[in-house]
């Protein structure tokens, strides 16, 4: 935590050095007239697994650098409740996630520009602020260029880096023929606006090292600012309201912290913004326990309403995958090459002279965008294929030949919802995603079962002799499909929508399609939370994406 003067004012008090809250700093503080406080609960990211691709697996369920949340238990998951990793350290989520650079379909932000009645977020709106911050790896000077790439859809020069993965396993391309075979065309970008096709993934790498936002970000731009400031293992408990603002609304003057000398207060300046970037469950979490959300919740705690706003914590939405895992034979996977001393030795060596090899495998390496029926008009699903296997994430590999096809509905009309547990902002809010709890979602997940065995029988797959191990070739029926699903899918980590934008008519509207808190001026929130509907595909990149909108917006006194 930076020593820091208790007196002082700020222009901008930025909620959340996450994905969102790194770029807002950056692009903030870019202006010396402007004072910018940028807040975290978390720790500095030091870590060395942080920075190691595959160290993802010691910092998901780690206090050191995730919230340690869980879901409440899911009818639509057989009771069950899930690991709900979140960022609790400087680059957010960013830090610990699957580095998977994903923009998703163009359709998602023309459906965003249409919910809201604002066109700035279309497709062809918003492709300009993804460029802004992004750094190619085929812009490079003598990179390669396939043909079907598109050099206009890219930006070169921006500090979120995108690279190719550095390995290639022969069973992950037998499953891309494979996909082939069953009618899913190859791709070289995922990125264009119709990631329709199998490819590889790119990820938010450097030189086989994790790119998080904080790398990204605030170093070394920001730390030399002398107009920007930073306070991390500080937790905001409350935003500081008053009345008197323009239109009869509130105003949000500043933010109440808990910092390890005790509580303490981060006061705006004339004119000044609150800008909460604390994420889809944190960001709901900290407007109800300042009393704006759905009032009869926020009173049943004991809370004063300031506002009612019953959309706070409502419209969660995320990607449920679906883990199907097939035993393979005469071909090498992760299980068994990281299944004895030398192999782990010879994985760190390679990682070491080269920084390639498993050490640095994102989570998921092969991907594909598919459409679970034929009536679909686009991809409705999307594969993370993996050249491994386990019973559980956070448990040993299986000792035999595996992969594991994990697909998720990339549309799911499931809603849940992020509640408060008590006053105390100490305690993990109740999360309810209700995943499967609607006919269509139970369907899509037995049908994607379905695509996934079609894929596997294809003749590119038949040498390596797959069998299915999970769920199993016994369960066929749409609700034996269903049902396993509830048993052995888990969420893919892209929580969403607890404060979504919406047209001034909208009830349900937390903010405006400025991303202005409805009934409080001098306070937005800008991060995952204001999507309405769930993009295509993975989240980080889009939620930069809105951050580099929102930052514009602001610079531009809109």
């Amino acid at each position: 935590m930076r020593d820091h003067n208790g007196d002082a004012q700020f222009d901008y008090i930025i909620i959340g050095a996450g994905t969102a809250g790194c770029l807002l700093a950056n692009r903030l503080s870019a202006d010396p007239s402007k004072r910018v406080l940028l807040l975290e609960a978390g720790g500095k990211d030091d870590y060395h697994w942080i920075h190691i691709p595959v160290g993802y697996l010691y910092c998901i369920g780690n206090p050191r650098t995730d919230w340690l949340f869980k879901t409440e238990p899911d009818a639509g998951l057989n009771g069950r409740s899930l690991r709900y990793p979140r960022g609790k350290v400087l680059g957010g989520c960013s830090s610990i996630n699957g580095m998977i650079y994903m923009r998703g379909q163009s359709r998602d932000y023309d459906g965003w520009a249409a919910l809201t009645g604002d066109n700035a977020w279309r497709w062809d709106a918003v492709l300009p602020f993804f460029k802004r911050h992004e750094n190619h790896w085929r812009l490079d000077e003598g990179a390669e260029r396939p043909a079907g790439f598109d050099a206009r859809h890219h930006g070169h020069g921006g500090e979120w880096r995108v690279e190719k993965q550095r390995l290639r396993w022969a069973v992950l391309d037998a499953f891309a023929a494979a996909a082939q075979e069953a009618g899913i065309p190859a791709t070289c970008d995922f990125n264009t606006g119709n990631n329709e096709g199998v490819g590889y993934f790119e990820v938010n790498q450097r030189g086989g090292w994790r790119w998080n936002t904080a790398k990204a970000f605030l170093r070394p731009t920001c730390m030399a600012r002398p107009n920007f400031e930073m306070w991390t293992g500080v937790q905001a408990q409350r935003l500081l309201l008053s009345e008197g603002g323009p239109d009869g609304r509130s105003r949000c003057d500043g933010v109440e912290v808990r910092t390890p000398q005790g509580v303490e207060s981060a006061w705006l300046a004339p004119g000044g913004e609150v800008l909460l970037a604390a994420g889809a469950i944190g960001s709901p979490q900290l407007l109800q326990l300042s009393g704006l959300g759905p009032a009869a919740a926020l009173q049943d705690l004991g809370i004063e309403v300031q506002r009612e706003l019953p959309g706070v914590g409502a419209n969660l939405q995320d990607h449920l995958q679906i883990r199907a895992v097939f035993k393979v034979q005469d071909v090498s996977t992760l299980n068994t090459l990281a299944g004895s001393w030398f192999g782990k030795a010879r994985i760190g060596l390679e990682y070491a002279l080269k920084r390639s090899g498993p050490m640095s495998m994102a989570p998921s390496q092969l991907g594909a965008f598919a459409r679970s029926s034929p009536q679909k008009d686009w991809p409705d699903l999307q594969y993370h294929v993996q050249p491994l296997s386990l019973e559980a994430f956070g448990e040993p590999l299986h000792g035999f030949n595996a992969f594991t096809a994990s697909v998720c509905n990339l549309n799911p009309t499931s809603r849940g919802t992020v509640r408060l547990r008590s006053r105390d902002p100490a305690d993990a809010p109740r999360i309810a995603p209700n995943y499967l709890s609607t006919d269509a979602d139970r369907q899509v997940a037995a049908e994607s079962l379905r695509l996934t065995r079609r894929i596997v029988a294809q003749p590119s797959l038949s040498r390596y002799r797959p069998e299915e191990y999970k769920p199993g070739p016994q369960y066929q029926t749409d609700e034996e499909l269903a049902r396993l699903a509830g048993d052995i899918a888990t969420t893919i980590f892209h929580p969403v929508g607890t404060c979504r934008m919406g047209r001034e008519d909208d009830p349900h509207a937390v903010v405006d399609s400025r991303l202005r808190v409805r009934g409080v001026s001098g306070l937005r929130v800008i991060d995952a939370s204001v999507m309405p509907t769930i993009t295509s595909g993975n989240t980080n990149s889009p939620t930069l994406m809105i951050a580099e909108r929102a930052a514009a917006w602001l610079r531009e006194g809109d």
